[in-house]
């Protein structure tokens, strides 16, 4: 009888750790949430191919200061970004969209190019 009790016990305690890895899982996973101004604010890394491209700093009015140039992953200089249903996307200076970016978790935007190289904006730090 010990046992079983010893046993429930430990099968509780698995369980409930279980649970509390997947709450501060789901925390950290924000895939597919459109991104906040107080979220976006600071450096961002563009990469592509494995390569770190440029650094743009967004900010909380919405706007996007380039460092540098991004190279040819970006069909213009974003001026701006925006939020979207499932991210961000970068705009320029008419508002138009640069890039859209699908986010994978807090600190990673995708964009899925047609040409089949993928852009990644990461946060600095």
């Amino acid at each position: 009888m010990r046992i079983l009790s010893i046993a429930s016990c430990l099968a509780g305690a698995a369980l409930f750790a279980t649970a509390s890895l997947a709450v501060a899982v789901a925390e950290d996973n924000e895939a597919g949430v459109p991104l906040t101004p107080k979220e976006a604010v600071g450096a961002w890394t563009v990469s592509s191919g494995g390569q770190d491209l440029c650094v743009l700093t967004l900010g909380a009015a919405h706007t996007v200061k380039a460092a540098s140039s991004c190279g040819d992953v970006l069909p213009a200089a974003p001026t701006g970004w925006q939020p979207t249903s499932d991210g961000m996307q970068l705009t320029g200076s008419g508002g138009q969209p640069v890039l859209a970016f699908h986010r994978w978790s807090n600190s990673l935007f995708v964009s899925h190019r047609a040409s089949g190289v993928d852009v990644q904006l990461r946060r600095n730090g």
